[in-house]
């Protein structure tokens, strides 16, 4: 039974193109959480977030890390906020989860965001200080959830094959530097 990859980050790393690309190289099924999360509640994220709040969202998300955390195999694309609960880490982790940090730089984020008209978090005048404020609160939190940090500076494909050459090392993640 082959343990989870859970791919963890800021908005706009690359978590969804990566998981894409990684599972056809591992040949697993991608689960990105966002989608499997809208496709249960019959209503994107941005409309969670208006009709239900942010709390409303986190609790469908812990909802959905039970579910998936249960499914082995999988490339799981998790949210930007996913791993900022120890409840979440904690779900993925007794799956025998791997937890990989796509680390992205500041700049490259900006540049990725800034015509972003889909995360709720992001909709605002001053767009470039909410992710540098975000992003300096996120990154020690990612960190500590990890199991494995990536360069995600890279192109998608470049940064999956990083991620799938993590798959032999499943065993011992611990090891891995």
């Amino acid at each position: 039974m082959k343990g989870n990859i859970i791919l963890c980050g800021f908005m706009g790393c690359g978590k969804s193109s990566v998981g894409r690309r990684a599972a056809e190289l591992m040949g697993r099924e991608l689960c990105d959480l966002d989608s499997y999360i809208e496709e249960k509640a019959g209503m994107s994220v941005s409309e969670i977030f208006a009709k239900y709040g942010e709390e409303g969202f986190r609790e469908r998300e812990r909802q959905a890390v039970r579910e998936v955390a249960g499914k082995p195999g999988l490339i799981i694309a998790s949210g930007g906020g996913t791993v900022l609960s120890d409840v979440n880490v904690r779900a993925f982790h007794v799956r025998k989860g791997l937890i990989v940090f796509l680390d992205a730089p500041l700049a490259a984020l900006q540049e990725r965001l800034k015509n972003d008209k889909r995360r709720p978090l992001l909709q605002v005048p001053d767009r470039r200080k909410v992710i540098s404020e975000l992003f300096e609160k996120r990154i020690p939190l990612y960190r500590a959830a990890a199991d494995v940090t990536i360069d995600a500076g890279a192109p998608p494909l470049t940064v999956a094959r990083r991620v799938a050459k993590l798959e032999k090392n499943l065993d011992n993640p611990r090891d891995m530097g």
